[in-house]
């Protein structure tokens, strides 16, 4: 067993952590004032955003990144667009791996914080305001500091959600070391090739890890509610 371990390459456990952690890092910038809008707002439009936002949670993966490939594309507008004045390419790097992981996880960020900026007393809200406050200081300092669940359920569910990524990610980066083949992708390769015993203790480590992760927002929301009661 000591020697399976010892022949463990880490290489697409911490990629795939790097992956979770710019990721989840770039949606709560994206996503914070996103669902801010969405949970104040009474506009007709908020349905459609809202679907659009939770896309990602019932399109195929393999849907999600066939799409993403072909706007990332050298081919495409955007692809091009970034490889003549960035030369920086979208597709079959890592640059690609993170602009796709955050379309993909979109949801997962948006959605709990929206929740949770719903559940404040409105009456909170107008306070602040009267005291002079205005709508940034009144997100950091009022809204924030009182969804503490619903934001470290966003943060460490989205983080959790991307490592575990599969099919966009070999959609849009392929499989090359050290650059797009995360744990998920090494795991598909193993089996491909029959590799069951590195299949297992890579699964294994990819479970625990999920474990631990969903353990320690339940741990943190249970005791969260006791001290309100």
């Amino acid at each position: 067993m000591i020697d399976m371990l010892q022949n463990i390459e880490f290489a697409p456990f911490i990629l795939s952590f790097k992956l979770a952690g710019l990721t989840t890092i770039i949606l709560f910038m994206i996503s914070l004032p996103l669902s801010w809008y969405l949970s104040q707002t009474k506009s007709k439009i908020k349905p459609v955003l809202e679907a659009i936002t939770a896309l990602p949670i019932v399109l195929p993966p393999s849907v999600l990144g066939f799409y993403i490939l072909v706007v990332l594309s050298q081919n495409s507008p955007v692809g091009s667009f970034f490889e003549d004045v960035f030369d920086i390419k979208l597709v079959f790097n890592f640059t690609g791996l993170v602009v796709a992981s955050c379309f993909y996880s979109l949801p997962f960020m948006v959605q709990p914080l929206q929740s949770g900026f719903e559940s404040i007393n409105k009456n909170m809200l107008e306070a602040s305001y009267v005291a002079g406050k205005g709508k940034i200081e009144t997100i950091f300092k009022v809204a924030l500091p009182n969804i503490k669940p619903a934001l470290l359920t966003a943060i460490i569910v989205t983080f959790a959600h991307t490592v575990g990524e599969f099919g966009v990610v070999l959609m849009v980066g392929g499989s090359i070391p050290n650059e797009t083949k995360v744990a998920s992708v090494a795991i598909y390769e193993m089996v491909e090739i029959m590799d069951y015993t590195g299949a297992h203790i890579y699964s294994a480590i990819m479970v625990l890890i999920s474990f631990i992760v969903l353990l320690s927002v339940y741990i943190f929301n249970h005791k969260q509610k006791k001290s309100f009661i």
